[in-house]
Formats: C-alpha cells, structure tokens, sequence
C-alpha cells in the first residue's frame, strides 16, 4: 500500500531515541529482575535454531539467569522450541505458542509453496499433513526418521522437501533434549497439542500488534510485518489508531507505539552487552539502523546472524568463544576502536558470560582484537 503522509506536528523520534527505547524494552539497558518464563513472555520468544542462541540471549537480560532455568521450562513444557514468526525457530511460552502459531498459518502456507512447492508438486498438503500426524501421534520421532518415513509413501519426490513442508504446514515442537544447552538440532519432533495437551486457536491479529509493540516498538506497520512474516498488518493497525501513539522517524515514516511503554531518554548510558546468533534485536525491524548501521550490517547478517556485540545500544563488532583442550577464549572482533572505558565494560562482561558458558573448563580468557 502507499505510504501514508505523516502530519509535521507528529512528534519525532531520533535514531538514538529508538534504539534506547528498543533496547530497554529488551531488557539490554538493566538486566530485568524476573523468572525466565516472563522474559520469554515479554519478548515474544527468542530465536531458537542454534540450541545454545536462547540461553546467551536470556544470560544477557535476566539478572541471576541460570542454564537450568531454561532447561527446566523446556523439560515442564512450559515453553517450546517450535517454527513461528518468519517461520523460523523460536523459544516461545507455550501458552503463546498456542494462539500464535495458527495466527501464522497463512505464512507458513505461503512459505511452504515458495520454497517447497516445485519439488513436491502433485503430493496434496492436505494428504500429506494427515500422514505425518498419524506417523507422529503418541511417537515422537526425530526428523531424520520422519523424513525417511515421508519418502517411503512418496519415493519419487525430494525427501528433504517433504520434509519441511510437514515443518511448515503442522504444528510441531521440538521435544527436550533438543534445543537444550548443547543438545542435538535433529532431536525428536512431535505434535505441538499432544505435547502441551491442549488445543491451538488463533487470537485476534491485534493480539500480535500489541504484543510486538510491547517488545520491539516504536515501528512502523513494515517492521511489524518484518519481524512476523505476516502482511496487510496495515489492516490491523488502522482500527488501533486511537488508542496508539504515533510518531514519525527521521526518514518521516509513520511509527506506532503503546501509549505508556517505556521511551527512555536519548542520553541514558546503555552498557555493552553481548548478543548471540540471530539475536531477535537485529531481525525484528524492516529498519534496522535503530540498532546496526548499514556498513556493519552487512558483515553481520550474511544472511546468518553472527553473535554481536553492543556497544551504546549499538551493534559494534562480532564474537565468538574457541574451546582447545581446558582452555576456553572468547574472542571480540570489534569494528573500530574502543574506548577506553567501553573496552574494559566489555572485557568485564565477557569474562563474565565465559565463565557461564564454560564453567567446566579451567583456563579462560577474553581477547580483543
């Protein structure tokens, strides 16, 4: 649709203004004093495909956060480890899980077309999501035997395809110990009602908007739209108009907000922080130079998501922890030179998720490139 023309009176938000606002929100200014399942709940799930990328993300936002912790809520079925928004793997509180994942049924759909649709041309979804469900019901399987059970009723079609296509058009969770600290990606799969023992419904598309709004905002109907994978968002903020705050960005672009959501000022100190791979901070926006400038982005987003370092709220360099023997390093390559004060934060800070991450070895160190 056209851009709308954003009045000259809306009030206007600076780059820095949106990245404080962004970071607080993603508990990255203080670290937030509350159970990890809240965490989860605030941030609408956290990008899940590499098992250990959750576990660094709530290190870094919940003061006090322990390894068991998410553990335990993945092993109570509390949250789930499960294809959501963009339709790639998240952490999600169950209860969350529940309404959002048929809410995002239509990009799933279009996702499975798009990528699968020449290689399982002639096989009916439909057919297709009924036999996956009956293979799986009461057996959870890992997804290698499942692929192979797929290919033994359609031999003639791309395994592999078959495959995500049941990812995409079924509800699936991946059972504990998959997506644990260290555990196997190709660990057992199984049917997300039977797992958490309770129906999926979709909530109301507002539901969602709040919701991003609450963890990613302020945004624009694009960047709601980024984040989710979803599109005509624009017909589900047009109604919320009143009851949100609007303001425009430096570019004049229309932003959204909740009206009494924490906007910090410019200026508030934000100390450095360490991100892990395909961190949700850097993917939620269509515009993401509130927090990676356009240079950096580049070497980050390739398209994988490095682990990054912030730096003033801002993304500014890469890192990355090399085990040999008993000896564990955790190396920072930053993008250009610190200073001085930010260089010893953050030599701080790693040292401190090194010896989180690597408490069973005995020799540990944080170089700065």
């Amino acid at each position: 649709m056209p851009r709308r023309s954003v009045p000259a009176g809306v009030p206007l938000l600076s780059r820095r203004a949106l990245n404080r606002a962004t970071v607080a929100r993603q508990f990255l200014l203080d670290p937030a004093r509350v159970p990890a399942l809240d965490a989860v709940r605030r941030l609408v799930g956290l990008q899940g495909q590499v098992p250990a990328g959750p576990y660094v993300g709530l290190w870094s936002r919940v003061a006090g956060f322990g390894r068991e912790d998410l553990t335990g809520l993945l092993s109570r079925r509390e949250v789930v480890r499960a294809t959501t928004v963009r339709g790639t793997v998240h952490v999600t509180v169950a209860d969350d899980y529940r309404w959002l994942r048929p809410l995002l049924q239509p990009l799933m759909t279009r996702l499975q077309r798009q990528f699968m649709g020449r290689a399982t041309e002639g096989v009916d979804p439909a057919e297709l999501m009924a036999y996956a469900a009956t293979l799986l019901v009461g057996e959870p399987l890992s997804r290698t035997r499942l692929r192979e059970l797929l290919a033994r009723r359609w031999p003639d079609r791309d395994r592999s395809a078959l495959l995500h296509s049941v990812q995409y058009l079924l509800p699936l969770v991946h059972l504990p110990p998959a997506g644990t600290w260290r555990g196997r990606v190709d660990g057992p799969c199984g049917l997300a009602e039977g797992w958490l023992g309770a129906p999926l419904a979709p909530a109301d598309p507002a539901v969602l908007v709040r919701r991003y709004l609450a963890a990613f905002g302020p945004a624009s109907v694009r960047d709601m739209q980024a984040w989710s994978g979803l599109t005509r968002l624009a017909e589900v903020v047009e109604p919320l108009r009143g009851e949100l705050r609007v303001f425009r960005d430096e570019q004049g672009r229309e932003l959204f907000d909740l009206p009494d959501a924490e906007r910090p000022d410019p200026d508030t100190p934000a100390p450095p922080r360490l991100l892990p791979e395909y961190d949700n901070l850097l993917l939620a926006h269509a515009d993401r130079t509130r927090v990676v400038g356009d240079e950096d982005r580049r070497r980050v987003i390739t398209p994988a998501v490095a682990a990054t370092v912030l730096v003033d709220g801002f993304v500014a360099g890469t890192w990355t922890i090399v085990r040999r023997d008993t000896v564990a390093t955790l190396l920072v390559q930053p993008f250009g030179r610190l200073a001085a004060a930010d260089r010893d934060a953050l030599v701080a800070e790693a040292g401190r998720l090194l010896a989180s991450a690597c408490p069973e070895l005995s020799d540990r160190a944080v170089r700065v490139g």
